[in-house]
């Protein structure tokens, strides 16, 4: 699975009412909607400057505070092709496992804002092209691709009726 897109960076501690606000998320279900909002609280503008596949970057700790799924399924729905971070909180990290979305861990340090991103799950590798730099990424265990690849543990199951990893 290889991944391709600009970098939009946050710093650390990014809780899920940041990625989505309680303000939006309690009014609708539809993910499309919501995703008009991602990030609002910290760039009011990040929508209109994201394009299909670009990856939201930040510190430690992503995606703290409630559990609830709106986070992951409305930056899925932004059309974010992954979130890189050096930590990830717990829940968050499963939420999105589940729905699809691909986390990154890895030193964030070496990336700003715009520089443009190759990433390549199988051989853990983040190649930074705007800085012509690899930095190596956590690997995700065979099961995580396999969901990942299937669009999520929904998808996965709808597909196989199981879990089926080879």
């Amino acid at each position: 699975m290889d991944l391709k897109g600009k970098a939009h960076k946050f710093g650390d501690d990014v809780n899920t009412d940041y990625i989505i606000s309680g303000r939006h998320k309690f009014k609708t279900l539809d993910m499309k909607e919501l995703a008009k909002y991602v990030m609002e609280d910290l760039d009011p503008d990040f929508y209109s400057k994201i394009e299909k596949g670009d990856f939201i970057v930040a510190g430690k700790n992503f995606g703290c505070g409630s559990s609830r799924e709106q986070a992951p399924l409305a930056i899925i729905n932004a059309n974010i092709g992954a979130v890189v971070a050096k930590s990830f909180a717990r829940i968050f990290y499963r939420n999105c496992i589940n729905t699809g979305l691909p986390l990154i861990e890895c030193d964030t340090d070496q990336i700003e804002e715009g520089d443009e991103l190759e990433i390549n799950l199988q051989q853990g590798i983040l190649h930074n092209k705007s800085k012509n730099l690899d930095i190596p990424i956590s690997p995700l265990p065979e099961v995580m691709l396999k969901i990942l690849s299937d669009g999520g543990l929904v998808e996965h199951f709808k597909k196989y009726g199981t879990f089926k990893f080879d």
